[in-house]
C-alpha cells in the first residue's frame, strides 16, 4: 500500500524558514512592520496551524498519510526557529547601544556640508545665511529632514 505524502506538514515547515528570512529580507525595510512583525507573526501561526493539522493527519491516519516520525521532528525544528526569531527581534534589539553622540531634540545641529539634489555642496552655515526670497532676511532656523536609506 502506498502512502499519501502529507503536504500540511511540508507546507507547515517551509513556512517557518519563509517567514524568518522575509522579516530580515524584506518587512525590516518598513517601520510598520519592523517595529511589530504581525506579517510574521501570521505567517508563523499559519505554519504552527499546518504543522497541527498534518500531525494530526499522520497519526490519526497512518496507513494513509506519512508523518509519524518527520512530523514531530519537523515541528520541533519550527518552534526552535520561531523561538530564535522572538530572541532576535525583541531580546536582541533591546541589547544594541545608545546613540550618544546623536544631536537631541533642540539642540544645535554641528556643521555640515551635504550635496543637495544638484549636486551642489550645501553648509548649514549656507543655510543660515542666505536670505530668503520673500522677507529679505536670513532665516532664524533650518528643518531638516533624514530619509532612511538603504545601503
Amino acid at each position: 500500500m502506498n502512502k499519501r505524502q502529507n503536504w500540511y506538514l511540508r507546507v507547515g515547515f517551509l513556512l517557518f524558514p519563509v517567514s524568518y528570512a522575509s522579516y530580515f529580507l524584506v518587512f525590516a525595510r518598513f517601520p510598520v512592520t519592523r517595529d511589530i512583525p504581525w506579517v510574521n507573526f501570521l505567517l508563523f501561526a499559519t505554519g504552527f496551524v499546518l504543522l497541527f493539522f498534518g500531525l494530526r493527519r499522520a497519526f490519526a491516519q497512518p496507513q494513509q498519510y506519512r508523518g509519524k516520525i518527520a512530523g514531530p521532528i519537523a515541528s520541533l525544528v519550527s518552534i526552535f526557529v520561531f523561538a530564535f526569531f522572538c530572541f532576535s527581534i525583541f531580546h536582541q534589539t533591546r541589547e544594541l547601544p545608545a546613540s550618544t553622540g546623536a544631536p537631541r531634540i533642540g539642540q544645535k545641529a554641528p556643521e555640515f556640508v551635504l550635496s543637495d539634489t544638484n549636486n551642489e555642496p550645501m553648509s548649514l552655515s549656507s543655510l543660515l545665511s542666505t536670505p530668503l526670497a520673500t522677507s529679505h532676511a536670513p532665516p532664524k532656523g533650518v528643518l531638516l529632514v533624514f530619509y532612511r536609506g538603504y545601503w
